[in-house]
């Protein structure tokens, strides 16, 4: 990639993956949480998602949460960009990566490259972090450009350690060979709720983030986890999915259990839509990171819940990245 990166006049903090769903988003936020408690000017951009008219978004800004009504953003954006916003975070995203830069640069001495789908960075990164997933050990060296990723990077987080201690063994052998130069962190993470709702023996729905359960395999998400730790009866999605989601659970035959937030389009919303209202569930569990009530008229319960990085380690890194830079 280095033939494509574009070289920025601030410092930029990359953060990427090996596969979709390894628990970048999380590391991002924090990430972000703690610049923004050292004062640092920065601004996160985020890897282009371009579904609408191509020539309306060169260079989109997102400063509020109405910002994404104006530029008609899908459910896969609004899980991307939402939280951020919701912590007080500028978000840039579009197609002109260019423009991007040079209008970032203008209001930030850092910009967080939030990459997305496993890809390479846009940007050329001071700091390049790269998540691999200790509940998928071996992806990092099956996927691009996923495992350039994992060759490249500074610093290499093994994400999930306390669900997958073997994978997360493999993983870091993998690192070890494949890029020893690396720092390596382990991180764990926690599930929180928006509310707390008892759901033993409730019957409830889970809707999981579209992109990490389908082409990102997983076979579940923080929704599932969620929903079996409080020991609530799991509904079976598939006998109530209609249109595109009824493809989808074609397509994607590893998904069992959960329902995936997919919505770029109206029609795609509109079977979503149904397809939840119709199971008649007591509770809707949302372990994706938008709040699909913002899109979607839905008539049941819906409780979201969402997964944070935990450890200090992380922490520790920005501190001595902002020192080694002079940025206070």
């Amino acid at each position: 990639p280095n033939d494509t990166l574009l070289k920025s006049k601030k410092k930029i903090i990359s953060v990427c993956a090996v596969r979709t769903g390894a628990g970048k988003s999380p590391i991002s936020r924090k990430i972000s949480s703690i610049l923004k408690s050292k004062g640092i000017r920065f601004v996160l951009v985020r890897h282009p998602m371009p579904y609408g008219d191509l020539r309306k978004q060169e260079v989109q800004r997102y400063a509020n949460l109405e910002d994404l009504d104006k530029n008609k953003c899908t459910i896969e954006e609004r899980e991307d960009y939402e939280p951020h916003i919701k912590n007080g975070v500028i978000v840039y995203a579009g197609v002109d990566y260019e423009k991007i830069l040079h209008q970032a640069e203008k209001e930030a001495d850092v910009i967080i490259w939030d990459g997305g789908n496993n890809d390479l960075p846009f940007f050329r990164p001071d700091l390049h972090i790269v998540i691999a997933d200790a509940l998928r050990p071996n992806h990092e060296l099956m996927y691009h450009p996923g495992e350039a990723n994992f060759r490249m990077a500074d610093v290499i987080i093994i994400n999930k350690v306390q669900a997958a201690k073997k994978g997360a063994k493999v993983v870091l052998a993998n690192a070890k060979r494949l890029n020893p130069r690396a720092k390596i962190i382990e991180t764990k993470m926690r599930l929180t709720e928006e509310t707390r709702t008892k759901l033993q023996n409730k019957k409830v729905l889970i809707v999981e983030d579209g992109p990490t359960v389908t082409h990102g395999g997983m076979h579940y998400g923080a929704g599932y986890k969620y929903a079996v730790e409080k020991e609530a009866i799991i509904m079976d999605p598939k006998p109530f999915a209609v249109g595109s989601i009824k493809e989808a659970f074609k397509k994607y035959e590893h998904l069992k259990e959960v329902l995936p937030a997919i919505g770029y389009f109206p029609a795609q919303l509109a079977d979503l839509q149904k397809t939840i209202n119709s199971s008649n569930a007591d509770y809707v569990v949302s372990g994706t990171p938008t709040d699909i009530s913002r899109v979607l008229s839905v008539k049941i319960p819906l409780l979201h819940v969402k997964y944070d990085v935990e450890g200090t380690d992380i922490d520790t890194l920005v501190a001595g990245f902002l020192k080694s830079h002079g940025l206070k």
